[in-house]
């Protein structure tokens, strides 16, 4: 082939790799535009769903309230799931609670608050058990996010409780890290109940427990004194699917 006849090839290469570009570059920009709140041609604009973040102690519980009497009731709204709501929540986050609650797969907060994305911050732990990574955890919530309630979650029937409560009556050790549980739950047993009275009032003993470490935090304890933080202790029922306050 001779010079001549390969100028237009490298040229038809050259320009073809040229509008592979621009095409490429357009449609990356239109995605983005729609990914950006724009509706594409001819579809109805989509309009934010979110409603305004309980901004008080006060109003946080009262929409956790709510929110349980409609999950009791087979009333759930489903709230903040659109697709406006997926889109702002991109930018950032403001949860309005922290649910410190146990890993009981039977006790999800988001649908026991019947609450969506980026209402809840939640974390979990065998027994609502603090250690660093959960004071961490919650502290980030608090001083970072600005959150207004802090609730300390137990439920019926727990099974954390109920294997702390076994092995300080038999005296047997349980395996792996699961002792480590039991060892912190141990100072909230119950010695005033027997049988399954003495689970259930460790349950709210251990909430109570763990809700007063939590409030004798420093930061924490300043949050509260300033009226800008409540830290509650609370029980779900299983049976009833009922919340209700403990402290």
């Amino acid at each position: 082939m001779t010079a001549h006849a390969q100028v237009p090839v490298a040229t038809s290469r050259r320009a073809m790799l040229r509008a592979s570009v621009a095409a490429a570059a357009v449609a990356t920009t239109a995605g983005s535009v729609r990914l950006a709140g724009a509706s594409p041609a001819g579809a109805a604009p989509r309009t934010p769903t979110r409603s305004a973040r309980p901004a008080t102690p006060a109003a946080a519980l009262a929409e956790l309230s709510a929110g349980n009497r409609r999950w009791r009731t087979i009333h759930q709204h489903h709230p903040h799931e659109s697709q406006g709501v997926r889109r702002s929540l991109v930018s950032g986050q403001s949860p309005f609670a922290l649910i410190l609650g146990c890993i009981d797969s039977r006790v999800p907060p988001e649908l026991i608050f019947d609450q969506g994305l980026g209402d809840l911050m939640t974390v979990r732990s065998a027994g609502e058990v603090l250690d660093e990574a959960v004071l961490g955890s919650i502290a980030y919530g608090v001083l970072e996010l600005g959150i207004p309630v802090v609730v300390v979650l137990g439920h019926q029937s727990c099974g954390a409780v109920s294997a702390a409560v076994h092995a300080e009556e038999t005296g047997e050790h349980l395996p792996s890290h699961i002792q480590y549980i039991a060892d912190q739950i141990k100072p909230a047993i119950d010695h005033s109940q027997i049988g399954v009275a003495r689970v259930d009032a460790t349950v709210s003993a251990q909430v109570e427990l763990v809700r007063s470490r939590l409030a004798g935090e420093a930061d924490l304890a300043a949050r509260v004194a300033a009226g800008k933080l409540e830290i509650v202790g609370a029980r779900y029922a299983l049976d009833t699917q009922r919340v209700h306050r403990l402290s």
